[in-house]
């Protein structure tokens, strides 16, 4: 999309290298995200919370990390994100930038809103382990549920509920 726009500007050429950096604009941001996630891990390692399968080995810290992704879900930042990507075109609509650094910086932040969007329910890969392929499966039809579902939103509601209700049940469980 962002190439198509581009194409109406400048050449062809020019509008594909552009295209390409703003790319690796979005893929920096999760670059970024993938060494916190992996910084979590080894933390998590570390303190003996994580078993094999890098899934918690502690109910209380399941627990929590599903509560708090379901309040997450309910936030005015998860929307925000949501919005921008459930709709490149109104991101590019709002948050043009001419130029190769324009795009590198677009790329930045529509990669921001993504992981903005995404990295708590990533976190629930410590829930059910980062292993586990049909958890992670699971977890990938939710997202692009999440995102091109016409009721998105609302799912996403559904699940911050179901989120809340698994965590506290968890928690309660555990103590």
């Amino acid at each position: 999309m962002y190439a198509t726009i581009r194409h109406k500007d400048e050449t062809a050429s020019r509008a594909a290298i552009d295209a390409w950096i703003f790319l690796a604009g979005y893929l920096v941001t999760w670059a970024g995200f993938s060494l916190a996630a992996v910084l979590a891990q080894w933390a998590l390692e570390r303190l003996g919370l994580l078993s094999m399968a890098m899934a918690s080995t502690s109910a209380v810290l399941g627990g929590v990390i599903l509560l708090a992704a379901g309040l997450y879900q309910f936030t005015p930042l998860k929307r925000a994100c949501l919005r921008y990507c459930e709709s490149p075109l109104l991101f590019l609509s709002r948050h043009w930038r001419p130029g190769t650094r324009g795009a590198f910086r677009m790329g930045l932040r529509h990669g921001s809103y993504c992981v903005g969007c995404c990295w708590f329910l990533m976190a629930l890969l410590f829930v059910g382990g980062v292993m586990n392929l049909v958890w992670i499966i699971g977890l990938m039809l939710y997202v692009a549920g999440e995102k091109l579902l016409p009721f998105g939103r609302r799912l996403s509601y559904a699940a911050g509920g179901i989120l809340i209700l698994s965590g506290a049940i968890i928690i309660a469980r555990a103590v």
